[in-house]
């Protein structure tokens, strides 16, 4: 009789206990239907390379539906956009989104250069799509995420493409530059007054007559904030217009037929930010490079005038002059000197105290929290950035219910049914070439225009807290980082308005409509 060993019952569990069964990961089973999408993009938006997007939309297409096991999700495709930053490709964020929500398994990319030219936001996106599961495929370098060594070898080759990004833009800053130093490089953009005709400056004759006007009153005598109300009053210039841009058309010297280039320059390291040239790049003077609006006899009476005014000024005049409101009875606050120092005080206080509380405020106490405010701004710049992020949110949200842009979206939708038909009817032998390739670039072209008419509907908005929220990032981004004294200029470009809450506190109005607080904090006397 063979020996055996009785196990009691609580061995036997402590037995079940201590055995580990290990189950093998599997690949996916061939006859697992993936849903695969799809992206590309182009870098400019010239014919060429629009007959490169409609052929990468085909190619695509007829790809995905060709196998039997994938499912096509969507072809997604940015043309005419810069590929340095994914944030400012709309179809690569959707396709993100689409990800985020579960609606896709495999991306397939042409190559890293397509997918992104900046290391940080490859990898970042390369290890988010990984972790919900979707694989991207880049084709031309033969690399599919979904494989251990994926992420390892994306990052070389993001490396790689982002020194090609580097390298074109440095080769393209060139270029710009060395047709500003031979006249050959005219301008992008059309200052008020004119407009771009094949590249030239052409003059608008009912813009120019506000122009001259300028011109000619500013000359009689007439300050920059005075112009600007007449012109609101009757109605001749936009609402947004202000000081500022009175100003910014006196000294444009566009307006009397010549540019100066290169005031501004972008920089070499991503991400490129757009800075004030202060002389760390050459400026270029081209004299007669457009038609004039006024004289030149005009614009040099006009600077001649701007200096003088400047030097006539006071040697130390009142900063916030007009700009500060008493927060109780909403009245301005008044200059006043007492004991040999300057205060702002509110007149109803001083004409019956019982009427307003708010006390008279050293004026160098305001300068302080002035100065306190932007060292914030300037080192806590998200608080703006992340403002423009959620009014650009809502401003999507709310434009997206519109009827046409429902409309559009069924369009696409049918475009997009309809150019997965023909790559079918293709695949089954059933179109001829010909006409497979003349329907499908039609169809391509429809599809391009259905998305930039939905783009230009989204980005129409008669709300001005999205640029004029921009123009305070911009003016924040130029400005220096530390101030240690208050300089009038470009607080001017931040404040709209101060209001005095009380004698211990200031609510300062930027020029986008938020209000910030700051305590004023007592100084040493």
């Amino acid at each position: 009789m063979a020996n055996s060993k009785k196990v009691s019952g609580n061995n036997a569990l402590a037995d079940s206990r201590n055995r580990v069964i290990t189950i093998e990961e599997r690949e996916r089973p061939e006859d697992i239907v993936l849903r695969v999408a799809a992206y590309c993009r182009v870098s400019t938006d010239s014919l060429d390379q629009m007959n490169s997007f409609a052929a990468q939309l085909k190619y695509y297409t007829a790809l995905i539906t060709g196998k039997a096991n994938w499912e096509l999700v969507d072809i997604y495709a940015d043309p005419g956009v810069t590929g340095t930053s994914t944030a400012k490709r709309k179809d690569f964020q959707r396709l993100l989104s689409d990800c985020r929500h579960g609606k896709i398994d495999r991306v397939l990319v042409k190559s890293i250069s397509r997918f992104a030219r900046n290391t940080k936001e490859c990898l970042e996106t390369v290890r988010e799509l990984k972790s919900i599961g979707v694989s991207v495929l880049f084709e031309e370098q033969g690399i599919d995420t979904g494989k251990v060594n994926g992420e390892l070898l994306t990052s070389v080759f993001a490396s790689i493409a982002q020194k090609e990004s580097e390298s074109i833009s440095r080769n393209r800053a060139w270029g710009y530059e060395y047709r500003m130093q031979n006249g050959t490089f005219n301008t992008y953009h059309a200052p008020y007054g004119f407009r771009l005709e094949n590249g030239k400056l052409v003059v608008c004759e009912d813009e120019a007559q506000i122009i001259r006007q300028i011109y000619a009153d500013y000359l009689s005598g007439a300050q920059p904030r005075e112009i600007v109300k007449e012109l609101q009053k009757s109605g001749s210039c936009p609402s947004s217009w202000n000081r500022k841009t009175v100003e910014y058309i006196l000294k444009n010297e566009r307006y009397a037929g010549n540019a100066l280039l290169q005031k501004r320059y972008t920089t070499d390291t991503l991400p490129r930010k757009k800075l004030r040239n202060h002389g760390e790049k050459a400026m270029y003077l081209v004299q007669g490079s457009n038609e004039a609006i006024v004289t030149q006899e005009e614009f040099d009476l006009a600077q001649q005038l701007r200096l003088k005014r400047d030097r006539n000024s006071i040697p130390n005049p009142r900063p916030f002059s007009g700009m500060v409101l008493c927060g109780c009875c909403g009245r301005t606050l008044r200059a006043k000197k007492a004991n040999g120092k300057q205060y702002m005080a509110c007149r109803t206080h001083e004409e019956d105290m019982a009427l307003c509380p708010v006390k008279q405020i050293p004026e160098n106490e305001i300068e302080q929290a002035a100065l306190r405010l932007y060292y914030s701004l300037k080192h806590h710049r998200e608080v703006l950035t992340d403002l423009l992020d959620r009014l650009l949110k809502i401003r999507e949200r709310r434009m997206l219910w519109r009827v046409e842009v429902i409309e559009l979206n069924k369009q696409i939708s049918d475009l997009s049914c309809q150019n997965q038909m023909l790559a079918e009817l293709k695949k089954h032998g059933c179109v001829d070439p010909d006409i497979f390739i003349f329907k499908s670039n039609a169809l391509a072209e429809q599809l391009r225009a259905a998305k930039l008419e939905k783009e230009r509907i989204l980005n129409a908005d008669d709300d001005k807290t999205i640029p004029l929220t921009r123009e305070l990032i911009d003016a924040l981004n130029d400005g220096p980082d530390f101030l240690d004294t208050y300089d009038g200029e470009l607080f001017g470009e931040l404040i709209d308005r101060i209001i005095a809450d009380s004698s211990e506190q200031l609510r300062f109005r930027l020029r986008n409509g938020l209000e910030l607080i700051e305590h004023i904090e007592r100084m040493t006397r």
